[in-house]
């Protein structure tokens, strides 16, 4: 349970101000854009991610769709290795989830859960960071499935396309 709410206070802290306003920016360290995949470098602490923003995006309540809303949702996969951390997968849905509630990732059929704080979601472990990793590597679109502290379901589905391209740039760049 520790080390599940240090590393979430990690990735708050890293990308809570960070990661959402260089996804959108195209500034320097925006390094290299593969098709839906763009990929993000910072020096101080070196720290590089792959990131995307959802091709498509549904709510429903109990059951039926509804009209609604989300702030910027982003999928990312994150390395950072002065924390030993590579590969790290994390998502903002872009509202905050109901307390206590996982997030459904589903690629090619293949089921994950995320465990949620706020407004991020994230694997358990780096070992399922890996087999997440590997699954976007061989699928198309990956899409997450959340319910909102106010009820709604929100499902994004993002593309895969360039994914592996991105993550493999990252990766290189934030080498040990």
């Amino acid at each position: 349970m520790i080390s599940n709410l240090s590393r979430a206070a990690a990735l708050i802290a890293a990308f809570a101000l960070a990661a959402p306003a260089a996804a959108q920016d195209t500034s320097a360290n925006r390094v290299a854009a593969d098709t839906d995949w763009s990929v993000f470098v910072e020096d101080d602490p070196q720290e590089c991610w792959g990131v995307s923003a959802p091709k498509q995006e549904e709510f429903f309540r109990d059951g039926s769709p509804v009209s609604a809303s989300t702030g910027e949702a982003l999928l990312f996969v994150f390395y950072r290795p002065g924390a030993g951390v590579r590969g790290q997968v994390t998502y903002t849905g872009g509202y905050p989830f109901a307390g206590g509630s996982t997030v459904t990732l589903d690629i090619g059929g293949s089921e994950y859960e995320l465990f949620t704080e706020g407004e991020w979601a994230w694997p358990a472990t780096p070992e399922d960071d890996a087999t997440i990793v590997a699954a976007m590597k061989r699928g198309a679109e990956a899409k997450l499935t959340g319910r909102s502290g106010r009820g709604t379901t929100v499902a994004h589905t993002f593309s895969l396309l360039g994914f592996t391209a991105a993550v493999e740039e990252a990766e290189g760049r934030c080498s040990d």
